[in-house]
Formats: structure tokens, sequence, C-alpha cells
């Protein structure tokens, strides 16, 4: 035979059928029916399109491995295809248009790149190789003559059309399978040798952390960051390098610690402490803001990690809630997490690289871009702040408002609410300074009597707490109830505190009992010591007389005395202790000053006795105070 006429080609291309091009020359019969054309000998399964003319992968030239001699044209798309539904050539027995082996035949490339047959309906078969001439999806049968489906420039528009949305809507799948953590294809958490990596459960600029358990006997949690290698620039190298070295060399109890790290050809993984809490961040949103108590606890145990790393010469440089972990929900004990940015520093040391996050960065290092270790102490107050009123002192709705406060130079005002207390206000308003010639500095941070990290829990307060009592005790047997009393309430000092850290019940129980004990001898006591002291104010009148009979020509001596008088009446007054507190306070402060200035003398011993004896009442005042406040904090356990 010879080859097909003109116009016999032209009118197979505009239909689009490859296949019924080759068939149809002059005089050629046409395809015999479904029913009586004889079946292709049985093979096995092909994920590259079976049907009646068999697998797409034959390399003969019989018809059923037509090769792609004419353009490939793509059918109209209907909605059903373009919205994923199932075809009809999928019961008809038509499979996807994809070899088993992933490379598609000739013709096959070119049927799925204009969304051809494997993914249209039935026998659309002018894609080319897409699922050869079966019956179109139209309802036809089993019986049904096959017929070319007519392609157009507007079907060609179509075909392309369905072939992006159904690309966009697995991109869209694939992200969603990495928001959700989820291994989703090819995005799956790499492999570590002795750990099953499971959830992600959070990612940063080049790094992703992982919750994996060991494949040891422990089954131990660990919290995996593993860093891609690909996405790592000279910066982020170095920044990786120096949270190794920190790393390796701290152990804190509130610092996140690191156990191990390794690498492979394509990731480098180090492996730390995990931490079930989640971050601090979250913590302070799901309740909106914290209580005044809880913040101070959190507080200080962040103190006492800053203080451990200030003493190391490390400053940490991205401090944020993010970046603080809680251990657990049910008690929760704060970690300092992520040093990507932590610097050896001395207090010296002066930086010049913009470092952390704008909401918590330093006004110096954005307005100045010249800073010190001081930068920790501003960010500690923007958490503080943030705990403590649900949202940070710069809060914007956009950058350039973030900017504009940032450079201002207004004092931050502390809302009105919720109260505060006079130390916990004092505390922000000297963290919140923007000179930083004029923050707070380390150690007066650290020893700031809101902090109070003498008195914070941790596993060293009973043992200090028992060593005061042995020594309180042996005062009381010696008769000494003044220096029994004294060492009693330094002891329920560390004994509250201990009572916190405690997490065995039998044990707290026993330690509450003993503590009551305590209180009630240390009340035992003030009663002992307050009647001596009245006693000696007695005694002492005719010496204070004495004292301002000699005192006549000292305007600024008589003064003071009578602020001492007044302390003393105050003193006899129903709730008028802090008043007469603050007055022999004051009292004190000049008789000093006095004292100092004062020649040897009759006057200067009046003078002398005078301030022993305010001392001493001043100092009982200041006693029962506390044993009072110690009392409520145990009652409360």
């Amino acid at each position: 035979m010879g080859r097909p006429t003109e116009p016999a080609r032209e009118e197979a291309v505009r239909s689009g059928c490859r296949l019924w091009a080759l068939l149809r020359r002059p005089g050629a019969p046409k395809p015999p029916p479904e029913a009586t054309r004889p079946k292709a000998p049985s093979r096995p399964t092909v994920l590259g399109g079976r049907g009646p003319w068999g697998s797409l992968r034959d390399s003969d030239p019989s018809p059923r491995s037509c090769s792609a001699a004419l353009p490939a044209v793509a059918p109209p798309v209907s909605p059903t295809a373009r919205m994923g539904f199932p075809r009809a050539a999928t019961a008809a027995g038509l499979g996807p248009a994809e070899t088993s082996q992933g490379a598609p035949t000739p013709g096959f490339a070119e049927a799925r790149g204009r969304g051809g047959a494997g993914r249209g309906g039935g026998g659309a078969a002018c894609g080319g190789g897409g699922a050869g001439a079966g019956p179109r999806a139209a309802g036809a049968g089993p019986g049904a003559e096959p017929r070319p489906a007519r392609c157009s420039p507007g079907g060609r528009r179509w075909g392309r059309r369905g072939a992006r949305e159904r690309g966009g809507r697995k991109r869209r799948a694939r992200a969603r399978a990495r928001g959700a953590g989820m291994a989703g294809p090819g995005w799956g958490p790499p492999r570590l040798d002795g750990f099953i990596l499971t959830e992600r459960l959070g990612s940063g600029t080049y790094a992703t952390v992982y919750k994996a358990y060991a494949k040891k006997d422990t089954r131990e949690v660990v919290a995996i960051k593993c860093v891609a290698k690909k996405s790592l620039n000279k910066a982020s190298v170095e920044n990786l390098l120096t949270e190794i070295e920190i790393l390796k060399g701290i152990r804190h109890p509130h610092i996140v610690q690191l156990r191990d790290f390794q690498w492979d050809s394509d990731h480098i993984y180090l492996i730390m402490e995990f931490c079930a809490g989640g971050d601090l961040s979250r913590f302070i949103h799901t309740r909106r803001l914290l209580p005044e108590k809880v913040a101070r606890v959190f507080m200080q145990q962040l103190a006492s990690a800053l203080q451990f790393l200030h003493e190391q010469n490390i400053s940490h440089l991205d401090l944020k809630p993010q970046n603080i972990l809680l251990s657990s929900l049910e008690k929760p004990h704060l970690k300092l997490a992520d040093f990507g940015f932590a610097q050896h520093m001395s207090p010296w040391d002066e930086k010049h690289v913009l470092r952390g996050s704008p909401l918590y960065m330093a006004p110096e290092m954005v307005c100045q871009r010249q800073y010190d270790a001081r930068v920790d102490l501003w960010s500690v107050g923007v958490i503080l702040y943030e705990a403590l009123f649900g949202q940070p002192p710069f809060a914007s709705r956009s950058f350039t408002e973030l900017e504009e406060k940032i450079r201002s130079n207004r004092v931050i005002e502390l809302p009105l609410r919720p109260p505060l207390s006079r130390d916990c206000r004092d505390l922000l308003q000297r963290l919140l300074e923007r000179d930083p010639n004029r923050r707070i500095s380390f150690q007066d941070f650290f020893a700031h009597p809101w902090v109070d990290l003498e008195h914070m829990p941790s596993g060293e307060s009973l043992a200090r707490a028992t060593a005061l009592v042995v020594q309180a005790v042996k005062k009381d047997q010696d008769g000494d109830a003044a220096a029994a009393l004294s060492l009693y309430c330094k002891a329920l000092d560390f004994f509250v505190p201990a009572l916190h850290y405690e997490v065995d019940a039998q044990r707290k129980e026993a330690i509450k009992a003993k503590v009551g004990q305590y209180v009630s001898r240390a009340e035992e006591l003030k009663a002992i010591v307050s009647s001596s002291n009245q006693a000696l104010l007695r005694q002492g009148t005719s010496a204070q007389d004495l004292l301002r009979e000699m005192a006549r020509d000292k305007p600024r001596l008589l003064a003071a005395l009578e602020v001492a008088s007044a302390a003393m009446a105050k003193e006899e007054e129903a709730g008028g202790e802090q008043d007469a507190l603050d007055l022999y306070q004051r009292a004190l402060g000049e008789l000093l000053v006095l004292l100092a200035a004062e020649p040897t003398g009759r006057r200067r011993e009046l003078l002398h006795t005078e301030m022993r004896e305010s001392r001493w009442a001043a100092e009982t005042l200041d006693k029962e105070g506390l044993s009072e406040s110690v009392r409520t904090s145990c009652t409360l356990q």
C-alpha cells in the first residue's frame, strides 16, 4: 500500500488522532468493532496505559506502538477532570498514562505536558500514548466503536489549564503537609542513625527541629535540630559553630542541654534536650498574661541562667519568649535555648552587627549600631513586660511604626492594670531604660529584691535552711532570744522556696510540718524580745531627756530625736508598725551622720546609746514583719 493522500493526512491532523492517521489509508478497512477485535496476548500490568491495544512500552512498528509522528494535541478537559474526580476510563480498565519505571514512552511526554489522555476522560487518545484508542468517557460500553476525539485550540488551552490547576493542587497539598509537620512526598524528616524522627516542632531560617526517639532500650525523647548544609552561608556557618561551641561547654538547669551533634552529606544534627511544655510565648498567649507570682518565678530562673552566662562572658543577644522553652506544662521550669546569635563578650566589648528580633532589640542596636552585653537586660525587660501585660511595649501594626517607637525618646510608661508591687515596677522601669548607661547593671539586676536570686527555689534551698535552723536552735538553748529569732527568720526564708522546689509529696508534707514548728517557736521568741525591748526603752527615757537638754544648740540633732520619738509613738499604735519602721530608719540616717561629726564626750556617748536603741527597735519591727510574711507564705503552701 502507498502512503495516505494529503487530504487524508490533513483530516487526520485536524481530528488529532495519530492512530487513526496511521490506519486511515485509501482503501484500508475500518478497525473491527470491539466485540470482534482480536485480544492482545496477556501480559503483566504496566502503569504506562493499557487497553485493547496492549502496552505503550512496546517498540515494534505495530499499531499499538505508534510513535509521535504528529504533534500531540490535547482534548478539552471536562470540569470533573479538572476537579480530580474519578474518570470513566478507570472503570474501563485504562490506567494512568505513566510507566512503572517513571520514564514516559515516546509521545507520552507530550500528552502529559498538555494535560494528556491519562488524566482525561476515557478514550481521549489525541494526547498521543495516553490511553490508546479506548472508548470515550461519555458512557461508552465495552462494545462501542472507538471514535476519534475532536481537539481544537480551545481544547488545548483547557488541557494546559487543567494541568496547571492539578499541579497547583499538588503544590498546595505539599505545603500543607510541610506546615503540619507531616512527612509528605519528598518532605519527610531526614534519617539519622540511632534515632526515629517524628513530628516537626518548629523551623527557622536555616534549620528545622524534630521530635525524635532514641532506638535504644531507654527510648529517650530528644529534640533534633536539622541544619541543611546547602542553606548555610558564611554568617550562618559562624553562628552554628559558635552555638555548638557554647552549648558544649555549659551545663545549667535552666539552659537547654546539647547532648550530641552529628553530620552527614546533607545535614548537621544537633541532638538537644526535649522540652515538652513548648515556648514561653505560647504559654503567655494562651493565658493572655501571667500573675506577678508566676512571672517572678520565671524571672528568677531566667536571671539564674543569665548570671551563669555572665560569669562565662557569654551574651545571648536574641532573648525573646520564643527562645525560652518550658520543661513541661504541669510544673514548668524555664530553659534558655537557641544560642545561634550568642557571642563571647566581656562587659567592655562592643559590637556593631545587628542581631536579634526587632520587638526585643535594645534601642542602641538600632539607633547607634553600637552595643555591649547590656542589650540582654533590655530584652529581659521586654519579656517581663509582655508576661505581665500580655504584649511587648513596642507592639506595632507595621515595621515603620515599630521603628518610630524604637527611635523615640519617650519614657516607657507602665499600665496601671493589673496592679503590681513596688519592687516589680521599679525593676521594670530600670530594665526598660533607653540609655544603656542609666540602665540597671547586671550585678544590680541579680541582687534586686524582686528577683531575689538568693532565695529562688533550687536544690540548695533545703540544705541552707537546715543549716540556719541548727544555728537558731543552738542560740535558743544558750538563751540568746534575739539571735535565735533572727536565725529562725532567715531559715524560713529558705524553707519557702524549698517547698516550691520539692516534687515528692511525702517529703513536702514532712517539710511543712517542720516549718510549722519553727514558725511557732519564732512567734514565742518574738514576744520575749518585744517585752525586753519595751523595758529597755523605759530605762532609756532619762538618758534621752538628758540628750535633749545637751542638744539645744544643735537643731539638726533635735530634729532627729523628734523623729525617733515619733517612731516610738507609732510603734505603740495598732497597725502602725510599718510607719514606725520608716521613721526609725529616717532617724537612724540622721543620727549616723551626726555621730560621725560629734567630738568625744558625754553627748557622743548618749548619742551612741540613742542610735543603738533605735536600731534595736527598727530591727525588731523588721523581723516582725518578715516573720508575719513568712508565716503567711507557709500557710498558703
